[in-house]
């Protein structure tokens, strides 16, 4: 079954939320599923919390998201996030995989 990475992203100050979208829609995103080697990655905005936003990266198994998790590509990829918000972006990571569809 297929399994995703799952990074919410907590956007303390608003002002930094349109700076934060825009970079993570033309930059780090793309970026990320192609570092990833993701099947694919979309992102978006919660209703109920608008400071905080998701992102998911789909993978065929979950040997292959859990291969991410620990590997030099994430790693650069976080040291690429914490240099550009410096704190004022924080975020979690999650792993989940699909146990059923219908």
């Amino acid at each position: 079954m297929a399994a995703f990475l799952i990074v919410r992203a907590t956007v303390a100050d608003p002002k930094d939320r349109r700076p934060f979208d825009e970079w993570y829609e033309n930059e780090h995103l793309p970026d990320a599923r192609k570092a990833f080697n993701a099947q694919a990655a979309w992102r978006g905005w919660s209703e109920v919390e608008p400071q905080t936003h998701y992102a998911f990266y789909e993978f065929v198994d979950l040997n292959a998201a859990n291969a991410i998790a620990d590997s030099q590509e994430i790693k650069s990829l976080i040291a690429e996030f914490d240099a550009k918000w410096q704190g004022r972006v924080t975020r979690t990571r999650d792993i989940v995989e699909r146990l059923q569809s219908i």
